[in-house]
């Protein structure tokens, strides 16, 4: 697909995994750097996501936000670069991606504001307890070196970003589980090259290119 990529983030926002994403997937793309404030409220970046929040991509005609989704999206506009199972082998990928994003996240952030579900609570809430999906999660982890099989993907790059941010932040235990799956995907050099463009741009936040 030949059509410009446009990557809206800042560096202080999750827009962080689609960076890494983008460069797992090695397509050219565009960096709009979106400061908080009235500046990612404004009519400009409503009419790309409403929600005046980032990460969003706009590619070609499409515009994709939700850091999930756009992850999703991207293994699939650029099947080349490897980062979707087959479809009839993507009941692992599509589980544990939307678990992170559907379980994972929001629990993380309740625990971080310092709200505590009730036990009323936890039977209507997706994730039920932190606890209970961090539980689940490391059984799924337990002796993998992936999400699915023998093969990086998508689900990865999402779910190692949000477990290194937790744990970095002290919002999810370092069981042995987490950090024997998050330690050498963190090595990969495109997450690496992500990292260094996101520390150029904390000092100048202008937009860059790749």
């Amino acid at each position: 697909m030949k059509d410009e990529i446009i990557f809206y983030t800042n560096p202080r926002s999750r827009g962080a995994i689609v960076h890494w994403m983008l460069e797992e997937v090695g397509c050219p793309y565009r960096v709009q750097v979106v400061p908080y404030g009235p500046p990612m409220k404004s009519p400009e970046y409503l009419a790309i996501n409403p929600m005046g929040k980032v990460p969003a991509l706009r590619h070609g005609a499409e515009v994709v936000t939700e850091t999930a989704a756009i992850c999703a999206y991207l293994a699939d506009a650029f099947p080349e670069a490897g980062l979707a199972p087959p479809p009839p082998a993507r009941g692992a990928y599509y589980r544990w991606l939307f678990f992170a994003a559907g379980c994972l996240d929001p629990a993380l952030i309740h625990r971080s504001a310092g709200w505590e579900p009730t036990p009323e609570m936890q039977g209507r809430l997706g994730y039920g307890t932190l606890e209970q999906t961090l539980e689940a999660l490391a059984g799924w982890l337990r002796g993998r070196r992936y999400i699915v099989n023998d093969r990086f993907s998508a689900a990865d790059v999402y779910v190692a970003s949000l477990l290194e941010f937790s744990m970095t932040f002290q919002l999810v235990p370092r069981r042995p589980e987490f950090e024997e799956y998050v330690g050498p995907l963190l090595a990969r050099p495109a997450r690496q090259r992500a990292q260094e463009q996101i520390q150029r741009m904390e000092v100048e936040p202008q937009t860059q290119g790749s």
